[in-house]
């Protein structure tokens, strides 16, 4: 119910673009991340009133938003560092609580 893209390679202090589709609304929409050898984090999320939650890591370089009508949220990402490199995984909930995962889309960061 949940496909990213826009992920890829990039250099060190470059910008991707993140989107995922939804089949339907969620309530909340947003990204996580698994880089190799670790637990999958929480990246940013989004509700869909427009309130937003960032990690601390990636406050002010990343910022995520929806389009409520396309039912799809997207991930704009500048300063791009080595240790953002991850899967990146969308994520949703609805109003019931139940979550549902994208299959991921790889971010490569070159140092």
């Amino acid at each position: 119910q949940l496909v990213e893209s826009g992920g890829g390679l990039v250099q060190a202090g470059g910008s991707l673009r993140l989107s995922c589709a939804a089949s339907r609304s969620f309530f909340s929409m947003g990204w996580y991340r698994q880089a190799p050898g670790k637990q999958r984090e929480l990246v940013a999320t989004i509700t869909s009133g427009g309130s937003t939650n960032y990690a601390d890591s990636v406050q002010g370089r990343f910022t995520i938003s929806r389009d409520n009508a396309e039912n799809t949220v997207y991930l704009q990402m500048n300063s791009l560092k080595s240790e953002d490199t991850a899967v990146y995984y969308c994520n949703a909930h609805n109003y019931y609580g139940v979550i549902y995962w994208g299959k991921g889309t790889l971010v490569t960061v070159s140092s």
